[in-house]
């Protein structure tokens, strides 16, 4: 059997709906189990048994949310050079183009020497004004449909052994 760790955070709902529907479509996959944890509650353990990974986070002030960050930082030392290849993708509920929070995300996944596997799965909301901002997000049918297909994917190839 094998573990896909969905790590998220989400202030507005967004960014749960999309791992939901990520965790929902990799569940599905026969020998795949997934563990959909939010990020202040995963640890070093959770990460070092996991085969794989999709981190998950809104784009706050043109970054990763700070506590994916802070799961980065309290994970990162702990599982270096023990999580070396492992397959990682990203997503991200973003108010303008999310880039900011893709590159953050790269350079931690660099530095653990994982290997992406798809490009960030960036859903953009548009939400540019105080009151959008901070309002519940709904994402719609169709992106959330292709965070179903990452999902899958990657569990798929955890499956298979591609990865």
């Amino acid at each position: 059997m094998k573990t896909l760790l969905i790590v998220y955070h989400t202030h507005t709902g967004g960014t749960l709906q999309m791992a939901r529907a990520a965790a929902d479509a990799a569940g599905a996959e026969p020998g795949v189990a997934v563990r959909l944890c939010k990020a202040a509650d995963a640890v070093a353990d959770d990460v070092l048994a996991a085969d794989g990974f999709l981190f998950a986070t809104p784009e706050n002030l043109a970054s990763m949310a700070g506590m994916l960050k802070d799961f980065f930082d309290r994970t990162y030392y702990a599982a270096l050079d023990r999580v070396n290849g492992r397959p990682y993708a990203t997503l991200i509920c973003a108010g303008s183009d999310g880039a900011g929070a893709a590159r953050q995300i790269e350079r931690i996944a660099t530095g653990w020497r994982l290997k992406p596997v798809a490009p960030p799965l960036i859903v953009c909301t548009h939400a540019q004004t105080p009151s959008a901002i901070l309002a519940p997000k709904i994402i719609a049918d169709d992106e959330l449909a292709r965070c179903a297909e990452l999902g899958s994917a990657i569990a798929a190839g955890l499956a298979l052994g591609v990865f």
